[in-house]
């Protein structure tokens, strides 16, 4: 892995001049400060001063560590992503336009991890560097009690005293009216910045109530719908059984059928026999009856000529009787 050059020089932040506690970044600078923060993201390892180092790292860096503290740094980082992420993922119901952010583009590429490497990859200052080079931000709880007694008693100079303020800072000194009206500049915006925030989470928190009130109704829906198809279920069950109890049925009566057709062959073959004998039955009876005509036939015609040769004697019988009488 390379590593980008620091001049680790041992000049100092002038801490007795005014200081800008609002500096603004311009866009060329917000843009080295996102592709730095992805490149480096080895550097925020989550160990004890590691992200302070690694911002005061990144500010060195930029040019920028008399000018902004690291904490201003990461206050910027986490701005930056709560605007695009609510631009990216707006609440329901509401339009959002992200092409009117500058930076939308930029932040939706740095959180898809398209800017890794677009920057030198940088190396961590020592933790147990001086402190004197970069700008250092008094503690927030003691500074309205420390300005109250500056202006109550107006010293020339005023000394903050830090001990045990986060990441190892240390005591810091500012001078004159210049650097309390900074300070209570600074203090605004932070009061501005917190009350913002706690608007924001507001809202973030109305919208995810609203989110679950949703998935409640969702799921109450889908239960419905569960129940519905467990109905649905049972139903087609009991049809199913009621076919199957049907399709025994018919089963049944098709082999009862089978039989019967069965039954009705044998019976058709027996009337074929049956119909064969007494055709051949009837042909024999027409046979004897044919021969029983014929000799009817013949003896009634015997009978008749019989009768005839009587009837002749008789009249010749007859007619010898009258010749004689005459």
């Amino acid at each position: 892995m390379e590593y980008a050059d620091h001049e680790y020089t041992s000049s100092t932040c002038d801490m007795h001049t005014p200081v800008d506690f609002t500096y603004k970044m311009s866009k060329k600078e917000i843009e080295d400060f996102v592709k730095l923060r992805v490149s480096n993201t080895y550097l925020f390892s989550g160990k004890r001063n590691t992200s302070m180092w690694a911002w005061r790292t990144i500010l060195k860096h930029m040019g920028l560590h008399c000018k902004m503290t690291h904490h201003q740094a990461s206050k910027k980082w986490e701005n930056l992503k709560k605007r695009y992420k609510e631009l990216k993922h707006p609440p329901e119901g509401v339009e959002v336009f992200p092409d009117v952010w500058p930076y939308f583009s930029l932040m939706d590429n740095a959180m898809a991890g398209r800017l890794e490497g677009s920057a030198p990859i940088l190396k961590a200052f020592p933790h147990n560097k001086d402190n004197g080079e970069f700008l250092i931000k008094p503690k927030k709880k003691k500074l309205a009690a420390m300005v109250k007694s500056s202006i109550v008693a107006a010293p020339t100079e005023i000394e903050f005293p830090l001990n045990g303020i986060e990441d190892g800072e240390v005591v810091a000194e500012q001078e004159g009216p210049q650097d309390i009206d900074c300070i209570l500049q600074e203090v605004e915006d932070e009061r501005r910045t917190t009350c913002s925030e706690q608007q924001v989470a507001e809202r973030e928190k109305e919208v995810m109530e609203r989110e679950r009130l949703v998935l409640q109704r969702e799921r109450a829906v889908l239960d419905r719908e569960i129940a519905v198809l467990d109905r649905d279920r049972a139903v087609l069950e009991r049809e199913r059984a009621a076919l199957d109890r049907e399709k025994a049925v018919m089963e049944r009566e098709r082999a009862m059928v089978e039989r019967d057709r069965d039954a009705l062959r044998r019976d058709r073959l027996a009337l074929e026999r049956e119909k064969a004998r007494l055709m051949s039955l009837s042909e024999e009876k027409e046979g004897s009856e044919e021969e029983v005509t014929e000799e009817s036939n013949s003896n009634s015609s015997n009978v008749k000529e019989s009768g005839d040769m009587d009837r002749k004697q008789r009249l010749i019988h007859l007619f010898e009787k009258l010749i004689e009488n005459f």
